[in-house]
């Protein structure tokens, strides 16, 4: 299952807040355990929350492996760390889990310092709004404490119409804000301040840089193999979402020697495009299972659908909803204790879709290096030498674009220039290259697939490629090699090529969903019009009833993605209506 926890967060003065020492029997009711206090926080957990105490009064709540991944039950460590910025990044450098650290105050310090693993594998919301504050892993937790009643903020909710897949610490719930992946906050319980622990432009950086094609592959390999393998042994039985895409192949291989019971399950559509039968069917054959196949029929594609508690910001729409319906009918059926899939693998393995990685190339190792990439790029893109060589050009030359393009169609009320909120991601080195920056903000990006990703039943959702062994390993291999012999994400490719079977390490074409969304679209037309025009953001006069009149009743074009700006506001508008 998923963890939780709370933590309730006292005064400075020491004096107990009213909710300190929350009722035993709602406790009870929780199924939540006193685990002691850190600092101004009392810490209470779940009953299957593993929590471990270190000698200097700290708490790491989750899972903590070393670099072999071993689990840590007791700390041993011999290198003393004078200072909890010295064990903060000795735990960076020499272990990785889904974790978080609860550090109390130093001498002369009055702040408890709380930091959450580069992963987000252990949620972690906080507000110091109320008497006591709190961080937890899930709201309704606090909700039920009487901690925190529900309140939109309208704020967030225009930036998130304009920004809609943006993550960032500010949440859609007024007074709760999100501790994110690799970030501190620090409190005394009535102010805070947040920094960066862990930074992937680190690992891009010129000495970190892999040098030689057949290391990289190797090192990603091991990196990934560990991180499967040790999740896969804490958890027991695992459900696969495997789309026969390379990535989810990937996760699966590494499942081959996994200790506990597997299952692969795909989700067929009834349109052309999805049906990836072929090649899961492959990957799940060569791990000794039956693949499970789920059908997702237009009959089951609500457009408003509950949304629990714990969901911070809109992130889930139409299809992750149906797509989780499907996997949990798979998990509920065999009994799965956890869901693993392949989240993450574009970024992971350098899927870069612009001239970017042979820009890189000439800036790190000059025009030899330069000219090996630009055939590479042709030959991957399928372009002649020129036009990869100008477009080349033109990466080097531009000025680098910003993390992410705002967007007011269909709006009302709304300034398009508005401004971003920054993740600390987005802060990149004026030395960065080009490829690096994309790479990394689309790695941003990537921390809501955990948000967008809902399973019911309790199972711990797993996102192996986005673990910290995994991420660190390829963000020490460049970017240009990743397009290397003009194939896409071909060190990972080279890294498992006797390990998947060839129709699937061979594959250039992905399984698209696009054909089905856009059958739900045009099928529902009517409730998306009730929805948008009876609903909340309407009524903040937030939508422009007459452009959205007019888009819907326009015929799109084949393969015209512009109705998915209709789906962004439906999930933004289903998000509201579950939290107002």
């Amino acid at each position: 299952m998923h963890y939780a926890y709370i933590a309730l967060i006292a005064k400075t003065d020491g004096s107990p807040g009213e909710a300190e020492h929350p009722p035993a029997h709602l406790l009870q009711a929780l199924r939540l355990e006193a685990r002691g206090r850190v600092g101004c926080m009392t810490v209470f957990a779940h009953e299957c929350t593993p929590t471990l105490s270190l000698p200097d009064g700290s708490m790491i709540i989750g899972d903590l492996y070393g670099q072999y991944g071993s689990p840590i039950w007791e700390w041993d460590m011999r290198s003393p760390c004078p200072t909890s910025r010295e064990l903060r990044q000795h735990l960076l450098d020499h272990y990785w889990g889904e974790y978080l650290l609860l550090q109390p105050p130093e001498t002369g310090d009055d702040r408890t310092t709380i930091m959450r693993d580069p992963t987000a594998g252990v949620a972690c919301a906080y507000s110091l709004r109320g008497d006591p504050g709190f961080i937890t892993s899930d709201l309704s937790i606090a909700s039920r404490l009487g901690l925190y009643k529900e309140q939109v903020d309208w704020e967030f909710v225009r930036h998130s119409l304009v920004y809609p897949h943006l993550k960032v610490a500010r949440t859609g719930l007024a007074g709760v804000s999100e501790l994110l992946p690799g970030c501190t906050l620090a409190t005394n319980g009535q102010t805070m301040s947040t920094e960066m622990a862990w930074s992937p432009w680190r690992f891009v950086a010129a000495p970190e840089r892999m040098q030689d094609f057949d290391t990289a592959a190797k090192t990603v390999r091991d990196a990934l193999v560990l991180a499967v393998e040790t999740m896969a042994d804490t958890d027991g039985d695992v459900l696969l979402e495997l789309s026969g895409g390379l990535d989810s192949s990937i996760v699966g291989a590494c499942l081959e020697a996994a200790d506990g019971r597997l299952v692969c399950c795909t989700a067929v559509t009834p349109l052309p495009g999805a049906d990836e039968r072929r090649y899961a069917g492959q990957v799940a054959a060569q791990l000794g299972v039956a693949l499970q196949e789920q059908m997702l029929d237009f009959d089951g594609t609500d457009i408003d659908f509950p949304l629990p508690a714990h969901s911070l910001r809109p992130a889930v729409w139409v299809l992750g909803h149906a797509v989780g319906r499907a996997m949990d009918a798979v998990g509920d059926r065999m009994r799965a204790a956890s869901h693993y899939s392949g989240s993450g693998g574009d970024t992971v393995f350098g899927y870069l879709k612009t001239a970017a990685p042979a820009a890189d190339a000439i800036r790190e190792r000059g025009m030899g290096a330069g000219c090996r990439a630009i055939t590479d790029l042709s030959r991957l893109h399928g372009c002649t030498l020129a036009k990869a060589a100008r477009l080349t050009a033109r990466k080097l030359y531009a000025r680098p674009k910003p993390p992410c393009k705002p967007n007011a169609s269909l709006l009302s009320g709304i300034d398009e220039t508005l401004a971003h909120e920054r993740h600390p991601w987005h802060e990149a080195p004026e030395t960065a290259l080009p490829g690096d920056r994309e790479r990394i903000f689309d790695l941003a990006g990537n921390q809501l697939f955990m948000d967008a990703t809902l399973r019911a039943g309790g199972r711990r959702v797993r996102m192996p490629l986005l673990s910290q062994p995994v991420m660190e390993a390829c963000l020490r291999v460049p970017t240009w090699m990743w397009i290397a012999g003009g194939r896409n994400r071909s060190v990972v490719r080279a890294a498992f090529s006797k390990r998947l079977p060839a129709d699937v390490l061979n594959r250039r074409s992905k399984g698209s969903f696009l054909n089905y969304t856009f059958g739900i679209y045009v099928r529902n037309k009517a409730a998306i019009r009730e929805l948008l025009l009876d609903g909340h953001l309407h009524a903040q006069g937030l939508i422009n009833a007459r452009a959205l009149d007019e888009f819907l009743g326009r015929q799109l074009a084949a393969r015209d993605r512009s109705f998915m700006r209709v789906f962004d506001l439906c999930m933004i508008e289903n998000w509201v209506r579950n939290h107002a």
